[in-house]
């Protein structure tokens, strides 16, 4: 009986060890192809400590594995790496860590980083402080551009610089309200649009900013040049009264003593335009250069480039698991079928008399096809070398495709499928069934008498060429050239007008004398420059000239004053005749022309007013008072003053010496020789331009 017993006792645990072992055992003749996501990782993990997902070769190819690997022994702890599709992680990416740690059952860090960054960093069995910050920092601190090297890169310099918590502390302070964001790492095509703008802008609109507003100025420059030592001097009737010929700028006489057309500095000399505009090219090409060298970037990530190997990887992979098994599920990905859906699939699958496959591999938009579940499908298709309808599903959405490769099919049944058929929804609750019920409409479907096929899906763009940038050269830089035209324009007219009106306010702030009748006259500076005595010479014998030509009707004794004052001017500054002022002209000759000027305008509006001038200073103009001084040192006596001077004597005039060139020391002006010495000694304007004639020998 005890051994009957012990027999009868080992029979039943056989029976029961075999039932749990059949109950254990995974269905289908193909079940061992498809492990869990934990056991499959683990088992790439378990090759390599470097997992890169072949899903997202754009965005990071499988051979940038080493550059990974590189970074991870930085840390001086086994590290593990995986880099997957965003939506293979699902909610808790620190649970697919645990998972693949315990299949591993190997020590050390492992990070799980996916193409949108750094999803979640644990240790297990190894002491590597900073981690937990170093993944704070790296969430708040990273751009939406980094690319998963370049997150992982920082993830690894955070952790090995010592100081992780506070840099997690400040990245969290400076980020954690969401309104400011980190600047980006790359450059896309929206920026590099806007750099050329501003390229086209800089490289038309500086260089021809500064030639305009060089010509600018150096005609400006020509035309003070020319109204101090080139200018006109109309003098009708000079050396010859007011019956005399008048002499034009240009040595040409008319009979009414009018310029000549053609008068002034002319337009600008070619010979000085070339060499200003060959200047101006060469800083736009030397403002070009800098922009080539600030904008340098050529691509929009990190410079990684997918090989072809990396770009067939997951079609090869899928196409293997295809031609051994009609249900194909993608082991990186969660599963979303149990073990009896999958069983349940299968056997409908071989029941079909319609060749089906079903793929449930997600199509991220980052895969070799850019997202494109018809290129993947022919990808796949061509592979297979047969007739089939494929059904590819997304396990992460639930979104349900087919594409029908020349099976006998009638294809518009299963488009009007019912509306409690849809092939989108939870795909941890809906996808089993969903697919179940796909495949009871298929078998429902009538039959065609031919096969159809799918037109053919465009190409997906080349990988390197999406990354890289257009050329700065392109694009919106001609659009920027034009508007640099426009605003090298506006800039030309705001510095002429700032300069006009700069030059306008300076005048305004100088003191002005009042003349004849009350009008205002130009300042009178106690220290002339040789360039303000030429030009306000040349301004002052042409109103003088014109305001003898406009008057008709003058008293005798006004004209006759103010042609004596005109000739004798023009004795002092127009020694050749020629019409112009002498370019020798003496500082001292250049001041006593302007008070001849200004005496002679002054007989014609005010002749009562027209016979004495400051002694002070002569350029004040026309003295209608007289006041106490001393002439020379001399005894005191009574002096003629301008109005200014009577209340509170200003500077007495002083020039340059005449031998100087314009360029030796102040001196008074009575110290001076020459005739306009004599009006320190309170000389009248008749004796001034008797004197002038004396001293120039014409009687």
């Amino acid at each position: 009986m005890p051994r009957a017993g012990l027999v009868l006792v080992t029979g039943w645990l056989t029976v029961l060890f075999c039932a749990g072992a059949v109950q254990a055992a995974p269905v289908g003749p193909h079940a061992p192809d498809n492990p869990t996501q934990f056991a499959y990782l683990a088992e790439q993990l378990r090759k390599s400590p470097v997992h890169v997902s072949d899903q997202i070769p754009r965005e990071v190819p499988r051979s940038t594995a080493p550059a990974f690997a590189r970074e991870a022994r930085r840390l001086g702890v086994p590290t593990y790496v995986m880099v997957l599709p965003h939506a293979s992680y699902g909610t808790a990416a620190d649970g697919l860590l645990a998972g693949v740690h315990d299949r591993l059952g190997r020590k050390g860090l492992y990070v799980a980083l996916s193409d949108t960054g750094l999803e979640a960093a644990q240790t297990y069995g190894v002491d590597l402080p900073g981690t937990a910050d170093a993944v704070t920092e790296a969430v708040y601190a990273m751009p939406y551009d980094a690319t998963p090297r370049e997150v992982f890169r920082h993830f690894v310099d955070v952790v090995t610089s010592g100081e992780a918590h506070e840099r997690a502390e400040e990245a969290r302070a400076a980020y954690d309200g969401g309104t400011d964001e980190p600047p980006g790492l790359h450059t896309d095509t929206t920026e590099r649009e806007n750099q050329s703008f501003v390229t086209g802008i800089a490289v038309l609109g500086i260089p021809l900013s500064v030639l305009l507003v060089t010509v600018h100025a150096l005609q400006r420059r020509r035309v003070r040049r020319a109204a101090a030592a080139d200018g006109p001097v109309r003098v009708p009737g000079a050396r010859g009264g007011p019956q005399g010929g008048g002499r034009t700028a240009g040595g040409g006489t008319t009979g009414s003593g009018r310029q000549q057309p053609g008068g002034g500095p002319g337009p600008f000399p070619r010979e000085r335009l070339l060499p200003l505009m060959l200047g101006a090219a060469v800083l736009g090409g030397l403002v070009a250069f800098t922009a080539s060298q600030i904008f340098d970037d050529t691509t929009s990530g990190d410079g990684s480039r997918p090989t072809a190997a990396d770009m067939r990887a997951r079609i090869d992979r899928v196409s293997a698991g295809l031609r051994r098994d009609p249900l194909y599920l993608d082991p990186e990905s969660r599963s979303t079928l149990d073990g009896t859906e999958r069983a349940h699939l299968r056997k409908r699958l071989r029941e079909l008399d319609v060749p089906v496959v079903i793929a449930a591999v997600p199509t991220p938009p980052d895969d070799e096809f850019g997202g494109s579940t018809e290129l993947l499908a022919k990808q796949v298709h061509d592979r297979l070398h047969r007739d089939v309808l494929m059904v590819l599903a997304d396990p992460a959405t639930g979104v349900i495709e087919l594409v029908n490769y020349s099976t006998r099919i009638d294809d518009s049944y299963l488009v009007d499928r019912p509306r409690d058929l849809a092939y989108t929804g939870p795909a941890e609750e809906q996808l089993g069934r969903h697919l179940d019920e796909l495949l009871t409409y298929v078998d429902k479907a009538p039959r065609a008498r031919t096969g159809g096929r799918p037109y053919d899906p465009p190409p997906a763009a080349d990988p390197v060429e999406e990354k890289a940038l257009p050329g700065l050269f392109t694009g919106d830089f001609e659009a920027g050239m034009v508007l640099g035209t426009f605003a090298a324009g506006l800039v030309f007219g705001l510095v002429a007008s700032a300069r006009a009106l700069a030059r306008r306010l300076v005048r305004r702030g100088r003191p002005a004398g009042r003349g004849a009748g009350g009008a205002a006259v130009p300042a009178a500076p106690d220290r002339p420059t040789l360039s303000w005595l030429r030009r306000t010479a040349r301004q002052d014998l042409d109103v003088l000239t014109a305001a003898l030509e406009a008057s008709a009707s003058l008293p005798e004794e006004a004209r006759r004053r103010a042609w004596e004052c005109l000739d004798a001017a023009a004795l002092l500054v127009d020694g050749d005749s020629d019409g112009r002022i002498d370019a020798d002209a003496t500082p001292v000759g250049l001041t006593c022309a302007v008070v001849l000027a200004r005496a002679g305008r002054t007989a014609i509006e005010e002749p009562a007013a027209a016979r004495y001038v400051c002694h002070r200073n002569p350029l004040h103009g026309a003295a209608r008072r007289r006041a106490p001084g001393r002439p020379s040192g001399g005894a005191a006596r009574s002096l003629p003053v301008c109005e200014t001077c009577r209340v509170a004597p200003g500077p007495v005039l002083r020039l340059r010496s005449p031998g100087s060139g314009g360029r030796g020391a102040y001196a008074p002006y009575p110290t001076l020789t020459g005739p306009l010495a004599a009006l320190g000694d309170g000389t009248g304007i008749d004796q001034l331009t008797l004197d002038v004639r004396e001293y120039f020998g014409v009687h």
